[in-house]
């Protein structure tokens, strides 16, 4: 495998934010269950120690809980982040390949429940757990 190497399955992200247009190409996959997130670790996504930026790590794993929370909901349905915990475990190094993967807990009518594993090369480097707020839309 190269540092280039997009696993198969995964294509480009289809929901790029301002916050994270700097960091693409995000991948995902679908899966029956959740989004899966991944990412070809690059300097962007570093900090000072050439490290994974655990900024970075927290971000996709909301992101990638998030979306699966709404996949699994009705896919259309807005969502906002009322709470995040994550935990470090290990680090990521430029090269390796970032994934999130999502167990969507709870579906309720107002509050959806996640938490992921996210791994460098298959190791796990961090493991996050959140809960989601749905929005109330007037249409």
């Amino acid at each position: 495998m190269t540092a280039t190497h997009i696993p198969e399955g995964f294509e480009p992200h289809v929901r790029p934010s301002p916050l994270t247009a700097p960091w693409e190409p995000i991948y995902y996959k679908r899966t029956p269950d959740a989004v899966i997130l991944g990412v070809r670790l690059a300097e962007p996504h570093t900090n000072s120690r050439g490290l994974a930026h655990g900024g970075f790590i927290t971000t996709l794993a909301d992101n990638a809980m998030g979306l699966s929370c709404g996949m699994k909901r009705d896919g259309k349905t807005r969502l906002l982040t009322a709470s995040l915990s994550i935990d470090f475990i290990s680090s990521a190094k430029i090269g390796q390949w970032i994934a999130i993967e999502t167990d969507v807990i709870k579906v309720g009518r107002s509050l959806c429940f996640a938490q992921c594993v996210v791994t460098a090369d298959g190791v796990r480097c961090a493991r996050a757990s959140g809960t989601f707020s749905v929005v109330k839309t007037t249409d």
